[in-house]
């Protein structure tokens, strides 16, 4: 049975309660905060975050004083994907609990709409991540930069499947992708790609923006 929303602790409450009223609908008072996890794994139940890069972009700019990067104590662990991320499980940087990753995380998204590469898989890492700790989705609006570059672009010009990795979008904008594969590099990395996407396609409303985007909105039920 579901908790009572009064059951869940403050700093749930706090978070939720900021979408108790609409977003803002003009894109310039609209916060977006732009996320990536970098993870054991592609199995929501059995694999883990390793780490949580993000990041707050106001009124079209980024804000380097409100990004992170979390690291996560682990206790699943596949060395296969080290080669990745680079994230050992023995390592000097300063790894917390998945709990407090998650508070923190959830006082960046109070009241912003979540953006991220690729969203449905981030998003679905922190809603098992929530759910291991009795705790609700995610209550953002979510917007996937691969899918509203696709909307950017000509139809002549969109790949069929409509899907784009960050390399490529690193690449389409000349993004220097030094940090790749850390979760605040790519947060980075798609934070800027974000913005030259809004530059094409000119939104003049969150609504607008959020219709753009809604065939991710489908892919990110799954």
């Amino acid at each position: 049975m579901a908790k009572q929303k009064n059951t869940y602790p403050k700093f749930w409450k706090t978070y939720a309660d900021t979408f108790e009223r609409a977003l803002p609908d003009e894109i310039e008072e609209v916060d977006f905060v732009v996320l990536d996890t970098e993870t054991t794994g592609f199995d929501f139940k059995k694999d883990r975050i390793l780490s949580i890069g993000a990041l707050k972009i106001s009124n079209g700019t980024i804000s380097p004083k409100t990004s992170f990067e979390l690291f996560l104590q682990q206790e699943t662990f596949d060395s296969k994907t080290v080669q990745i991320h680079g994230i050992l499980k023995k390592t000097k940087i300063e790894q917390i609990g998945e709990l407090e990753a998650l508070k923190t995380t959830l006082k960046l998204l109070e009241r912003s709409v979540l953006v991220a590469h690729h969203v449905a898989f981030d998003v679905r890492m922190l809603n098992e991540a929530l759910k291991r700790n009795g705790l609700p989705r995610l209550k953002n609006p979510e917007l996937d930069t691969s899918v509203l570059y696709n909307k950017s672009l000509a139809k002549s010009k969109r790949k069929k499947e409509g899907h784009y990795s960050l390399d490529e979008l690193a690449n389409t904008f000349n993004i220097p992708k030094t940090d790749r594969h850390t979760a605040l590099g790519d947060a980075y990395i798609t934070a800027i790609a974000f913005l030259h996407i809004m530059e094409k396609l000119k939104p003049v409303s969150l609504k607008q923006l959020l219709k753009k985007d809604r065939f991710g909105w489908l892919w990110n039920s799954f």
